[in-house]
């Protein structure tokens, strides 16, 4: 949904050109955050680089695929901007699925899908060489407009209690100055809560001083970390209270005003290069 080549693709379909192809727009995205060991890939490949079926997804060289409830990733990719090889393995076992649909408009237009936000994942791999297993968390979006036109910014954030549920908050700002705000809370068993949201607090702001919020109970939220700084995008791990009890945090900010702006598409190719297969 971030790609400058789809983008570029609708505005030609919007003059009378040939209509854009999802499918022909499509990449594998992997971050990996440790100590001596980041990367970033985002390929784009085209049509002819696509698999796919009721349980396989193949982009490239890396596919994804399910093996009765486990799904298990197969990575071989190239990091930018410094091309390095990023080759390993992830089996992702959900703890319970919870198949919700979340419209984030009106419309419905955009909606968020909570797949497993309680799961437990496994990732080997030999290039970088890392090996380790934890708590994970697998969701998904999916669109029938540009997400650009509905909304101007969001917040996003997850956290892990004490007891293993998994607590949500979702904020967004739509195009018409309305509010879209999710406050939830998943357990390992399959069960959702609406829960009270926490109080909204300003972060410090991103090197490329994006704004950064979320909600959080006293004494309050912080930056531990930035893992990703663009001119439109943010993941930060926080310190931070939720439900009167601390928890540490994956954040998530995105500005698509300045996702929007020229010099930011003209950016964009060197965080996603394209190859035609």
């Amino acid at each position: 949904m971030f790609s400058p080549y789809y983008r570029r693709a609708r505005t030609r379909r919007a003059t009378g050109a040939d209509p854009a192809d999802p499918a022909d727009h499509c990449a594998m995205n992997l971050a990996l955050y440790g100590r001596g060991c980041r990367r970033w890939t985002m390929t784009e490949r085209g049509r002819g680089a696509l698999e796919r079926d009721d349980t396989h997804l193949r982009i490239g060289p890396s596919q994804l695929r399910w093996t009765g409830d486990t799904l298990h990733a197969d990575i071989d990719e190239l990091s930018v901007p410094w091309p390095r090889r990023v080759r390993g393995t992830l089996t992702l076992q959900p703890l319970a699925w919870h198949g919700l649909d979340f419209d984030l408009d009106d419309a419905a237009l955009h909606r968020w899908l909570p797949y497993a936000p309680c799961a437990r994942v496994e990732v080997a791999f030999t290039q970088p060489r890392l090996r380790w297993s934890g708590h994970a968390y697998f969701d998904g979006n999916a669109g029938d407009a540009p997400l650009e036109s509905g909304f101007a910014r969001w917040h996003w954030s997850r956290a892990r209690d004490a007891h293993g549920a998994t607590r949500v908050l979702y904020e967004a700002r739509r195009r018409d100055g309305s509010d879209r705000l999710l406050s939830l809370a998943f357990t390992p068993d399959g069960d959702c809560r609406e829960m009270p949201a926490p109080p909204s607090q300003a972060l410090s702001r991103t090197g490329w001083r994006i704004a950064r919020a979320t909600r959080a109970d006293a004494p309050g939220a912080r930056v531990v970390r930035t893992l990703e700084d663009t001119p439109f995008y943010a993941r930060s791990e926080l310190a931070t209270h939720v439900d009167g009890r601390p928890a540490a945090a994956v954040h998530e900010s995105l500005d698509l005003n300045r996702f929007t702006a020229t010099t930011t598409q003209l950016m964009l190719p060197f965080r996603m290069p394209r190859r035609a297969g």
